[in-house]
């Protein structure tokens, strides 16, 4: 199953009409009827937004792996919205030199007693 297949099928599962997912993700709703006319694919700027409206996991959406492993090994790596706070704290991890980075370390493994 493709990329576009699963968010068709989602859309149908949930009775999103291609009007409203076209509205909460800005994709015209013609690119939307290509995927099932033409059996094209969104355009990779496109996943993150799909995968938000949608509330699935860029795995998933991709692959159709579930986040659980049942059809895959579970992925070692996180995918992180930028704006969201855990994205903030990346980027703020991500500008500190190694000092910074064991001293927060550090305290985060005392604040859970590790």
């Amino acid at each position: 199953m493709t990329a576009s297949e699963r968010i068709l099928q989602l859309l149908d599962e949930r009775k999103i009409s291609q009007k409203d997912f076209s509205d909460k993700t800005g994709i015209p709703q013609s690119t939307i009827s290509d995927w099932r006319k033409k059996k094209t694919n969104p355009a990779s700027d496109k996943i993150m937004i799909i995968c938000k409206v949608l509330n699935v996991t860029p795995e998933w959406l991709l692959s159709g792996i579930e986040e659980d492993g049942s059809r895959g090994n579970r992925t070692d790596y996180y995918v992180i919205d930028k704006e969201s706070d855990l994205g903030e704290l990346m980027s703020a991890y991500s500008d500190m030199d190694t000092s910074m980075r064991n001293r927060l370390m550090g305290y985060a493994k005392a604040l859970l007693g590790i």
